[in-house]
């Protein structure tokens, strides 16, 4: 798009200056453990933009989100349009909490790893004997500190993320997390007809 300012791109998605907005662009590019690959997944971003927009109307009255509800292809020129399609928001401009937010309800991944080595994950302390991908006895915060593109986002414990953004912020971020995993969770599992 070339009357807007690019400001960020990140591992799928691209961000570029609007004035008093964001647009926000996600990309056919594909990241896996944090490094883009070299080929990308047509239509990646289109899906990844429905399954966006179809969690924030589902999720919209626990939490206020950045969206503007301005259509994307407003407010680009004509034969830009196809490029923002179906793939982009016009988000608010707000200051970004450099955690990522990430709530955990099964021991798997990188939780099970550090679980393996220290019967904690981010500090938290679980229950001995967890078989992986089990089920927790209830979900868990685990934020992550933001690293720069081609850097593994860190593990970090609840304490580390109140010395990031404070006692406040952190709270809130976290019941707010685990609120919308629990909704979130609550939903996918209505969904399963056994």
């Amino acid at each position: 798009m070339t009357e807007f300012k690019p400001i960020k791109e990140g591992k799928v998605r691209e961000i570029y200056d609007n004035g008093d907005s964001l647009i926000m662009v996600a990309t056919d590019r594909i990241s896996a453990f944090d490094v883009i690959l070299d080929d990308p997944i047509p239509y990646k971003g289109m899906v990844l933009q429905a399954l966006t927009d179809f969690w924030f109307e589902k999720l919209k009255d626990v939490v206020p989100n950045h969206l503007t509800g301005i259509d994307p292809t407003t407010v680009v020129a004509e034969d830009e349009v196809e490029q923002v399609k179906g793939r982009s928001v016009v988000a608010m401009k707000l200051k970004p909490i450099p955690i990522e937010c990430v709530v955990r309800g099964y021991i798997i991944g990188g939780g099970w790893k550090d679980y393996q080595a220290t019967g904690k994950v981010c500090g938290i302390e679980l229950p001995a004997g967890l078989k992986q991908a089990q089920k927790l006895p209830h979900p868990i915060f685990t934020p992550a500190a933001k690293m720069e593109v081609g850097k593994h986002d860190e593990n970090i414990s609840y304490e580390q993320a109140v010395e990031l953004v404070g006692e406040e912020v952190a709270r809130q971020i976290r019941d707010y997390s685990i609120e919308l995993y629990t909704r979130a969770y609550e939903y996918a599992l209505s969904l399963i007809h056994i």
